[in-house]
């Protein structure tokens, strides 16, 4: 059989498994039990909220064998009605049917009698793509249909139709499922998949899913298809070009404090990352709602985004006045992301522009201090109370200004910063890796060298472009495992390698090497061997870029230019990383490691 989509396969059987909607629910149910059944409905509302399905449950209902308002999903006609093949439930996509004889044809079928159960239903799907003349075609039937007919009409846009087609009708609005209905919705069908799952995807699924249940379940289907079991919320972040909420709270923190460097240095990495910028930027909305609403009620269970302590984080740094402004800021910027042909560098300008709303702020509070300082008047007042007409008093400000000189005691704290600063550069020395924090000597020694003599040298690089499509170039898991097999022995130079990748930062900025060396930087070395290196990536669209294979020259010449060797470069993902240091810490562990002396690499040629 052939595989069926989650939404057609857990589709609403019964009003009781419907997501939300609890409200038209019973008033259809009751409709039914009582026995007041219109002749016309109107369902409209949202993508994916259910309105065909509540159609089609409808419709059960009314031709149940079992008895009017009987949903059993048992009997022929529910079947029929469930897999869209009974004759007198008939499904019509309006975007199709659009034209005045198509309607024609309709109403001349609607006076024949239903086949086989009780009623004969039309469900017109999209029905607001009906052209006025077909409309206006349709009026006298849908308001006076045979007894045996009953018209269910679904739209997205309910404002295109002709108000004499609404007033013809019950309407029903659907709304956006709630988020917990949704969440459980998600986890039913994992569980029935026997799919494990972590609770941060399925949050992910539900927010991303923006209410549709359709939705949902869709991107639950290309999420298993990519994470595989179990269901990681590192690997919905991949697939979606989602950010973590602590990466999006620290890019709130930096914008809030005007912080522009470190605003610049988070979007890089998100840009290395994949991020998709509408979803950060709904993100950040989302934590400013939460950030208002904490400063108006203090109540952390009505947030949905800040949790734990970082709402009195966010609040202490974003009064109400700013979040606000910011939230203007953000929602415009939402609105030009479908117009602006650069989205990411109008983000980048957006957030510039908001960490303005603060900084001038911020700024004046230094200057105003500085003028103050020299005018210590009322503490001169205070001293010559008895004659304060005289003007020459003014004069002795030097005084003032001469008790402050105890402000020298700086000078011995200067003195202790360079012993303990020092120490840990000896310490670290030994290791040969650069930690991010404070670099080794060799590197600060060097410095006036690495100015004379760059780091690249671009004469002897083969090329500095680079594709984003192309053959990509696939190793096989024994010359893999080879490699790791011979990593340990070129440690060493595989370290002084690590020790160098903080410069590539500066090369970036180099017009000829900016896009060589951001996708290069953006990557680890991993394992090195005599023959290969292995660079391991956090984005997946990173290493498939750096394992085409036109790009490996480019690649190779400029790891050749750091490493002073020439080597075959490949890449990792995070999934390639894991599933390849399993297998050979499973090797180690039975000892079936292969011999270093006897490993054969099977490296294809790039020329």
């Amino acid at each position: 059989m052939a595989y069926r989509a989650l939404y057609n396969k857990y589709r609403p059987q019964a009003f009781e498994e419907v997501a939300g909607q609890k409200a038209i629910v019973r008033t259809l149910s009751n409709a039914i039990k009582n026995n007041k059944i219109a002749h016309a409905y109107l369902f409209c509302g949202p993508r994916g909220t259910g309105k065909t399905s509540m159609a089609r449950l409808f419709a059960k209902a009314l031709n149940c064998e079992e008895g009017l308002g009987h949903q059993c999903g048992h009997c022929a006609s529910c079947r029929a009605i469930a897999e869209g093949t009974h004759p007198d439930v008939i499904e019509i996509d309006a975007a199709s049917n659009t034209s005045v004889d198509q309607v024609r044809d309709l109403i001349s079928q609607v006076q024949y009698g239903p086949m086989k159960g009780k009623y004969k239903i039309y469900i017109i799907d999209e029905v607001h793509m009906i052209s006025n003349a077909a409309f206006n075609a349709l009026l006298k039937t849908l308001e006076e249909p045979p007894e045996h007919v009953i018209f269910i009409l679904a739209t997205t846009e309910p404002q295109k139709l002709l108000p004499t087609i609404i007033s013809r009708c019950q309407r029903y609005d659907f709304t956006k499922i709630e988020r917990k209905e949704m969440i459980d919705r998600v986890k039913y069908v994992l569980e029935q998949e026997n799919i494990s799952y972590e609770q941060g995807a399925v949050n992910d699924i539900a927010s991303l899913s923006d209410g549709g249940m359709r939705d949902a379940l869709s991107l639950l289907d290309q999420a298993i298809a990519y994470c595989g079991d179990p269901l990681t919320e590192a690997g919905i972040r991949d697939l979606f070009g989602l950010a973590s909420k602590k990466e999006t709270l620290e890019l709130l923190i930096f914008t809030a404090e005007g912080n522009v460097s470190d605003i610049l240095e988070q979007l890089r990495r998100f840009e290395n990352a994949g991020i998709d910028v509408t979803r950060l930027t709904s993100a950040l909305l989302s934590m400013l709602k939460d950030d208002l609403v904490y400063l108006k009620t203090g109540d952390p269970s009505l947030l949905t985004s800040l949790t734990d302590d970082q709402p009195a984080i966010v609040s202490s740094l974003i009064n109400s006045q700013k979040a606000n402004d910011m939230i203007e800021v953000l929602l415009k910027a939402q609105l030009d992301f479908k117009a602006v042909a650069n989205v990411r560098s109008y983000f980048e300008l957006t957030l510039l522009r908001l960490a303005n709303l603060t900084s001038p702020a911020v700024a004046m509070v230094p200057t105003p201090v500085k003028k103050e300082e020299p005018k210590p008047e009322p503490v001169v007042e205070a001293k010559p109370a008895p004659t304060p007409v005289e003007p020459p008093k003014p004069v002795e400000q030097p005084k003032p200004i001469e008790q402050p000189k105890p402000v020298e005691q700086p000078k011995p704290v200067v003195q202790p910063t360079p012993k303990p600063a020092a120490q840990p550069i000896q310490e670290e020395e030994p290791t040969g890796i650069y930690n991010g924090t404070t670099p080794p000597s060799f590197l600060l020694e060097d410095e006036d060298e690495e100015e004379k003599a760059p780091l690249i040298d671009k004469k002897k690089l083969s090329s500095s472009k680079l594709t984003s499509a192309g053959t990509p170039i696939e190793l096989d898991e024994q010359t893999i495992i080879g490699i790791l097999t011979l990593a340990p022995k070129f440690k060493g130079e595989r370290q002084n390698l690590v020790a160098k990748w903080p410069m590539l930062d500066d090369l970036k900025l180099d017009p000829e090497l900016s896009d060589l060396a951001g996708l290069i930087s953006s990557g680890k070395p991993m394992a090195l061997c005599q023959e290969a290196l292995i660079l391991r990536f956090d984005s997946p669209r990173q290493k498939n870029k750096a394992t085409l294979k036109e790009n490996q020259k480019a690649i190779a010449s400029f790891i050749e230019n750091l490493l002073g060797r020439k080597v075959f470069v490949y890449a990792f993902d995070g999934k390639d990383a894991n599933y390849y240091l399993g297998q050979y810490t499973k090797l180690a562990q039975v000892r079936q490691l292969p011999n270093p002396k006897e490993v054969v690499l099977n490296i294809p040629s790039i020329d």
